[in-house]
């Protein structure tokens, strides 16, 4: 028996009306915001949310306000009518997959900025990259409406980011992370490891193995100076051309720790080109 397509609206209004029908029928929504490029990452938030709610809708939209004018917003890997097949199989009920037209129309002139939390790591490496990720996260649960929304802890700081826009503007939504889905060499899914030569691809799961060996190190009682240097190390002699950051932070709000031994639960963030591609990752100490 074939599976039924999934439904599919692009008009704000119209996403709009589908959301309030469910809820007239007393039925929970659950939302999860995406760039496409869906993989198993992706769909297991899908299932996390259908565990939160009755109806799931997930977007699709690559942000362009999120990409600085040299990084990959054209190259950004697209195909939405595989995504909408993996959706449908996956249990989501409504894919809303807008326009920059629809999300940004002429005269768009207003941005969300979220302080502190914000400006160390992939804030110092992508300036205004948060601002255009508060303002597109913010127009969509405006949009949607829902009563869960969730988000991956593999772009950890993104979370923290939200849950800080969701608590200062007092959205009435419950912010839900999902543990990071790994290949199984321990790879974190993403999107852009489809940019990975074959070469680099055996190369990038050291990137969660130096983390890892990291962690382990804070765990024993090692300095944070002395366990950052050393996996900026590893990385490069790895095959890593560069290194953004390796850093111990602060799990809740992301500020620095000192140079010594982790006193209070923390996590170690990293960011790291290999060859033209900018892998991410991070891990809970």
């Amino acid at each position: 028996m074939s599976q039924s397509p999934l439904p599919v609206v692009r008009p704000v209004a119209e996403l709009r009306g589908k959301v309030r029908a469910w809820r007239a029928a007393g039925e929970r929504i659950g939302f999860v915001p995406t760039m496409g490029a869906l993989h198993e990452g992706h769909l297991s938030l899908v299932q996390l949310a259908r565990q939160h709610a009755q109806r799931v809708v997930v977007s699709i939209f690559v942000n362009p306000t999120q990409f600085a004018p040299h990084e990959d917003f054209d190259a950004y890997p697209r195909g939405e009518a595989r995504d909408a097949e993996l959706l449908a199989a996956a249990g989501c009920d409504l894919l809303f997959a807008p326009t920059v037209a629809e999300m940004y129309p002429s005269g768009f002139a207003t941005t969300v900025t979220v302080g502190g939390v914000t400006e160390p790591l992939d804030g110092a490496a992508r300036p205004g990259h948060f601002a255009g990720v508060a303002t597109v996260v913010s127009k969509l649960l405006n949009q949607c409406g829902p009563d869960v929304a969730v988000f991956g802890e593999k772009d950890y700081q993104q979370l923290q980011v939200i849950r800080r826009l969701v608590r200062d503007l007092d959205l009435p939504v419950e912010i839900v992370g999902a543990p990071t889905a790994r290949a199984p060499d321990g790879l974190a899914l993403s999107s852009r490891n489809a940019y990975l030569t074959p070469a680099e691809r055996k190369i990038a799961p050291s990137l969660a193995r130096t983390l890892g060996a990291a962690c382990a190190g804070l765990r024993a009682g090692a300095r944070v100076s002395d366990v950052e240097a050393e996996a900026v190390a590893a990385l490069t002699a790895a095959g890593f051309r560069r290194v953004d950051y390796v850093e111990v932070r602060t799990a809740e709000d992301l500020s620095r720790l000192g140079p010594g031994p982790i006193t209070s639960p923390a996590r170690i963030l990293a960011a790291a080109f290999l060859g033209k591609t900018r892998l991410i990752d991070n891990f809970a100490v």
